[in-house]
């Protein structure tokens, strides 16, 4: 087998193409003027580079080819689900003629939250390093077993409030009685 001819980290050309984009987005309102565009904890992943790429407009997870001869290509708009240390995350293919193929997984869009680039890099970031943390990973409810929790035995407990209520009302009552709430059980006392 011969030996991988390995792409180049994308992040400048990811950079280069999304500011020609920003200078189109900047009118709508989903655009943040107070960040800029930049791809972040672009690495290495499998046969792809996997990285964040954050935009005034979004932020999204990207895989791109790094092998080519292994890269596992994706129709424009299906999806594919990868496994992570943190769990299973959806990614969409997409292709642009500045970028060529790539994958995305969307973080956050827009971001309006994000008052600062230094705190959307960092988010950045973290959302990478947060993939890799199976501490992450959701974890399923432990069920619950009917062993854990002790069930009364009716035989041993007598009837039920709802029993002694029913027997209640089948007895005579008076009308000073039902006035008294006395159907309810017990002498509440006369109340004068």
């Amino acid at each position: 087998m011969p030996d991988a001819i390995l792409l180049p980290d994308p992040s400048a050309r990811l950079v280069a193409a999304y500011r020609e984009v920003a200078a189109r987005m900047r009118p709508l309102n989903v655009y943040n003027a107070a960040l800029d565009v930049d791809a972040v904890a672009f690495a290495p992943w499998d046969d792809a580079w996997l990285g964040v790429m954050l935009t005034p407009w979004f932020m999204n997870l990207m895989l791109l080819p790094r092998d080519r001869a292994r890269w596992r290509p994706l129709p424009s708009g299906t999806k594919r689900h990868y496994r992570f240390p943190a769990g299973d995350y959806e990614f969409v293919g997409a292709r642009d003629a500045a970028i060529g193929e790539y994958q995305v997984c969307s973080l956050f869009s827009p971001l309006h939250q994000f008052s600062d680039q230094a705190t959307a890099q960092l988010v950045a970031t973290l959302a990478r390093e947060a993939l890799f943390d199976p501490d992450n990973a959701e974890r399923p409810e432990a069920p619950t077993s009917p062993t854990l929790t002790p069930v009364p035995d009716p035989a041993a407990a007598g009837p039920g409030p709802l029993a002694q209520l029913e027997a209640q009302l089948d007895q005579p009552m008076s009308k000073r009685d039902f006035l008294r709430a006395r159907f309810l059980g017990g002498d509440h006392g006369d109340r004068r």
